[in-house]
């Protein structure tokens, strides 16, 4: 089954942190690049952060940069987004998205496989 499932979202207070984590399976490896996109509420789809199959990330949201970290676990097929000092402004929800490519791209439309989404909401 080629969907991506997320989980690691939930309630956490303004300064804090969570760490999301996505399985990824049915793709040979080292052919696919994922990416972290988000939906916050008024607002189209972001994409976040993307990762290649060997390690190298970029971001592309300018509000998460020094806050967020995605990562990578080939051992078990999984990514993962760390996300320190967390704002109202956070608030949405989180996709992890694959693209069949061995390049990144901050467009989210260029992802075709995503994962249900899980919901991060950032308040006192």
């Amino acid at each position: 089954q080629l969907q991506p499932v997320e989980s690691g979202g939930g309630l956490v207070q303004p300064g804090g942190s969570l760490k999301l984590s996505c399985e990824v399976s049915g793709f040979p490896r080292n052919s696919y690049v994922v990416a972290w996109i988000r939906q916050v509420p008024g607002k189209e789809h972001e994409a976040v952060s993307c990762i290649r199959d060997s390690g190298g990330s970029f971001n592309y949201a300018d509000s998460v940069k020094g806050r967020f970290t995605i990562s990578r676990d080939n051992s078990n097929n999984t990514v993962f987004l760390r996300m320190n000092n967390l704002l109202p402004e956070d608030t949405g929800v989180y996709y992890c998205a694959v693209r069949p490519s061995l390049y990144c791209s901050r467009l989210w439309r260029d992802y075709g496989y995503w994962g249900q989404g899980t919901r991060v909401t950032v308040s006192s």
